[in-house]
């Protein structure tokens, strides 16, 4: 009988330390925490979580490329679980190191990675973009617009993609301007630049911008303000940052999939696996409020309405960039 209990203990010892360390993880990608975009709306998803639950979280920062695999396999020894990465370039590094901690759930966020302990969240951006592109046809009044991406990669050339369709399916004769940051990371954290380009932009007719770029689109917006045309933000809403100028924000609820994530693993309902959200599941959509509701006209509400369930029932197909690297527009 002593024995017997002896081990109850033991085993009951054994799980409180198991569920005191199974804090969940999130490393946070190279732009910073405070990018007013993407990691920003990630990290408000995380704290949204620990203020809800009064629970804990482990949270790294990325500074460098070189960071990524150490963070990763340190996070897993500290006995985070799960462990949410942002950024597809992230995937290969967990392409590695999943495997060698199988009893450790990973999420990332904008990549697919095909390994039993990973769940892997992706967008329709193309969706969102698809919707924010017609608002900037509808708003333009020298029918020329453009799109400032932060590095260029197939992620990013899905949202300008997306845009452009939307644009030309309001206004066919319509110009989109598109200019990438950069080919590294660093094109995420670039404001100057990013000024520097839609100011070229403007030059060329430009009256909206379209920002993909991280901490770079602070930049673009700012300057769209300073220069009077209208800007459309990304990921968060960023629609609050410069009242009046801020035509719309094509929201990503990166928020949501890490929230879900740790309610998941919290509850014990964590899958792996590809999971997409859509205009569907509002995992994308156009940002609606008091900031911009001047510069939205009743057209374009019920236009933008009228397209996403179109979107939703197949009768719009918006094409994809990343499912065969090319945009028909």
């Amino acid at each position: 009988m002593g024995f017997t209990k002896t081990m109850s203990g033991a085993a009951a010892l054994a799980l409180c330390a198991g569920a005191a360390l199974a804090e969940p993880g999130l490393i946070i990608d190279l732009g910073g925490k405070f990018d007013k975009s993407f990691n920003e709306s990630a990290y408000n998803g995380a704290m949204r979580w620990s203020e809800e639950t009064g629970e804990s979280y482990m949270e790294t920062e990325l500074q460098s490329e070189a960071q990524r695999e150490q963070t990763m396999r340190r996070m897993a020894e500290r006995g985070a679980n799960p462990i949410v990465v942002l950024g597809f370039a992230n995937a290969s590094t967990l392409e590695k190191v999943a495997p060698d901690y199988p009893d450790t759930d990973f999420a990332i966020v904008d990549m697919v990675v095909e390994q039993p302990n990973v769940q892997s969240i992706v967008f329709s951006e193309h969706e969102g973009s698809y919707l924010v592109g017609m608002m900037a046809a509808m708003a333009s009044e020298t029918g020329t617009v453009s799109f400032v991406g932060g590095m260029d990669v197939p992620l990013i050339r899905k949202f300008a993609c997306g845009y452009a369709q939307g644009a030309k399916a309001v206004n066919p004769d319509i110009t989109v301007i598109e200019n990438m940051t950069g080919t590294t990371p660093a094109a995420w954290n670039d404001p100057v630049k990013g000024g520097e380009l839609v100011r070229a932009q403007i030059g060329q007719g430009s009256d909206v911008v379209f920002a993909a770029a991280g901490g770079t689109g602070v930049g673009v917006l700012q300057t769209a303000a300073d220069e009077g045309i209208e800007a459309i933000g990304v990921d968060s809403n960023q629609n609050y940052l410069h009242p009046g100028t801020m035509l719309t924000s094509m929201v990503k609820r990166v928020d949501n999939a890490v929230y879900d994530a740790f309610n998941a693993a919290e509850a014990g309902t964590f899958e792996t696996g590809i999971q997409v959200k859509d205009l569907e599941d509002d995992g994308v959509g156009v940002a609606l409020d008091e900031y911009n509701e001047e510069l939205v006209t009743d057209d374009m509400r019920s236009a933008v309405e009228e397209a996403k369930q179109q979107i939703i029932s197949g009768e719009i197909e918006v094409h994809d960039y990343t499912s065969d690297d090319s945009c028909p527009v």
